[in-house]
């Protein structure tokens, strides 16, 4: 029977520090390594065989788990508030940090949590970026309406976001002078390009949704048009 190797990574956004231990809890290495693929690739040729990993959960996990997890014999990501309440010491440091999270690795108190497909995260980050461009947006709408209403401005609320009434406001109101009509400029082309960017994110995201849909029917029948049995479909 083979050996497992148990490794425990704490990761940061340069530095990466591991400790490996086998199931008796001796420890074979420890040490810190570049957070780089090129560092990961050749750390990961001096490991022992086979191995599993684990990793507290942060914002630079996702990637090293993508380029680790073909090459482990299982890789587990740690719940980070449940994992701090379980190793919870008064010395702390990365070298600390790695040999306890190998620890509950090794003897199964890993408080695993969910780690969602590359696919699944990948449009999470589009759509996060997308509520971003939008929340902008918004802000920039309500900024215009407050320069005017600080301006004394009169305006029609529901009119005002649209192209055509926003140049024959500016054109014809007497109470918008040149710097306000400049800043109202800025703040209109700001929500154009905000609104062009919006609309591209959302196409590009229908696009692989199709290809997506394309795909699946392929391998339901690659000789075939028809369409595969959906959810709700009568016998």
């Amino acid at each position: 029977m083979e050996t497992m190797y148990y490794i425990g990574l704490d990761v940061h956004k340069r530095t990466i520090s591991y400790c490996v231990k086998d199931g008796r809890g001796a420890i074979h290495a420890e040490g810190t390594i570049p957070a780089t693929r090129l560092d990961l690739d050749r750390w990961m040729k001096t490991l022992p065989q086979p191995w599993t990993a684990a990793m507290e959960a942060t914002v630079f996990t996702g990637w090293i788990y993508d380029h680790l997890q073909p090459h482990a014999a299982a890789l587990k990501v740690a719940h980070p508030l449940m994992l701090r309440a379980i190793a919870a010491a008064k010395k702390k440091n990365d070298r600390i940090d790695a040999n306890k999270i190998c620890d509950c690795l090794r003897c199964d108190f890993l408080p695993e949590c969910y780690m969602a497909s590359t696919a699944i995260r990948e449009r999470r980050r589009t759509l996060r970026y997308r509520n971003l461009l939008v929340r902008q947006m918004v802000q920039m709408k309500n900024k215009i309406g407050m320069l005017l209403m600080e301006a004394g401005v009169s305006y029609n609320k529901q009119k005002l976001h649209k192209a055509g009434y926003f140049r024959e406001l500016l054109a014809t109101n007497p109470d918008i002078n040149e710097g306000l009509g400049s800043l109202l400029r800025v703040c209109r082309e700001t929500v154009v390009r905000l609104q062009r960017t919006e609309s591209a994110l959302v196409r590009s995201l229908e696009r692989k949704r199709r290809k997506e849909e394309t795909r699946k029917e392929a391998r339901w029948h690659p000789n075939s048009r028809a369409r595969p049995p959906r959810s709700g479909d009568c016998d």
